[in-house]
């Protein structure tokens, strides 16, 4: 069949175009993609090209299909999983299998599998790996954001602490503890603040930080001071360009001992820096933020590090579990990422927003596949609504949401914007 999507051919060269998507077979599955949601993680992958670990070497003959953080249904199945799948079912993906230890994924090293087409076919490696995941509910951008929202629930999960005397890890945040996110209202710290709010295991302090007091009244606006206290958690918003000694005040707000968790969100030497200096005795520092300079360095406390049990960890994603956790916390309600969208496009925006993405401000730009429509902000949907009737119903059903995106809006879309030619 015929397909469309957008391809990597190079450095910095995304393609949108037409290309044939082969037969199943017995032992295929076929999708359609509802929703992507797009990635830095795509933008590095293209400034990158052949040289990316995911990418295939010859990606200029043989372009493979980009987007990762893909939702939609299930339309073929071959006779060797009909017993685990049917048609009409929905799916959400986690791309990072691992197979038999390669590095291969969809959205990257695929030429009929990506999240930036109309159509995929799963490769056998995700299949295996029970990596095509079921997704039970009729609102396709939260399964877009599953994989994201994995990656911040990994990031908790790969806290770790020890008690005197012994070297067994507690895996976790502390329970009742006192956490940061430094640098924390972009879009993946807006979902972080969601998460230790509403997870089963959430600390008693938890400070938010930044720089931009327009984004952290933003933050403060949807996760509120207010609500955190209902749910039994001290909750600050604090702008460090603002306060005189960021590490005093910081410090000051655990009553002095210092933080049990913290998590850095920016690839920044003094965010870093700083995420090192509050922590208290045990402390474990998570670097979240992906650097694009493979030098970047910090210095940290090695005095701390020894006298002080002080700890750091890495994450780069979120596991099949983890996955599975997001989707069950989504649609149940415990947990709504919608505050990380802030743009909405269509299939033929994908390619000049990726190449872009570092240069567009705001959360995730999510993308209907299926629809033909240029990068929007939410935030302009009323403006053009003045001139535009389908805006002008999406800005009042967004409104009805807080501001937010939505399912009701979603659906809207869906059935009202211009089909991709």
């Amino acid at each position: 069949m015929k397909n469309k999507g957008v391809r990597i051919h190079g450095k910095m060269d995304l393609r949108l175009e037409e290309f044939d998507l082969p037969e199943i077979g017995d032992d295929g599955v076929r999708v359609q993609i509802i929703s992507d949601s797009l990635c830095m993680s795509t933008y590095k992958a293209a400034v990158e090209g052949g040289d990316h670990k995911r990418v295939p070497d010859n990606v200029a003959e043989n372009p493979t299909v980009v987007g990762h953080e893909f939702c939609g249904k299930i339309v073929e199945v071959g006779k060797n999983w009909a017993h685990k799948f049917k048609v009409g079912d929905g799916f959400s993906i986690q791309p990072a299998h691992f197979y038999k230890g390669s590095l291969m994924a969809p959205g990257y090293s695929y030429n009929y599998c990506g999240g930036d087409a109309l159509y995929g076919n799963i490769p056998q490696e995700t299949l295996l790996s029970d990596c095509l995941l079921p997704y039970n509910s009729d609102v396709y951008f939260y399964g877009s954001l599953a994989e994201p929202m994995s990656c911040i629930i990994g990031t908790f999960h790969a806290q770790y602490h020890t008690k005197a005397g012994s070297y067994v890890h507690d895996m976790g945040i502390v329970e009742g503890g006192k956490m940061a996110l430094l640098a924390s209202v972009g879009p993946m710290g807006l979902g972080a603040i969601d998460y230790a709010l509403h997870c089963d295991r959430r600390p008693s302090l938890l400070v938010v930080t930044d720089i931009d007091d327009a984004r952290l009244e933003r933050a403060a606006g949807i996760y509120t001071v207010e609500h955190a206290k209902e749910l039994g958690i001290e909750l600050h918003y604090v702008n460090t360009a603002k306060v005189e000694n960021p590490v005093e005040y910081l410090r000051n707000l655990t009553g002095g001992t210092g933080y049990n968790d913290v998590i850095c969100f920016a690839p920044v030497r003094p965010v870093v820096e700083q995420a090192d200096a509050i922590l208290g005795y045990d402390g474990c520092l998570n670097f979240f933020a992906g650097p694009t300079n493979a030098q970047f360095k910090a210095e940290m406390n090695f005095f701390n590090v020894h006298y002080a049990a002080t700890h750091i960890v890495g994450t780069s994603g979120g596991n099949t579990d983890d996955m599975r956790e997001a989707i069950e916390m989504m649609n149940s309600g415990k947990i709504n990422p919608a505050a990380m969208v802030t743009h909405i496009g269509g299939l033929d925006a994908v390619v000049d927003t990726t190449l872009n993405l570092p240069n567009i401000k705001g959360g995730k730009k999510l993308i209907y596949n299926q629809i033909s429509m240029p990068l929007t902000a939410i935030d302009d949907f009323a403006e053009l609504g003045k001139e535009n009737e389908m805006f002008a119903e999406l800005a009042k059903l967004v409104e009805k949401h807080n501001g937010l995106w939505n399912g009701d809006a979603e659906k809207y879309l869906l059935a009202h914007a211009t089909p991709i030619n």
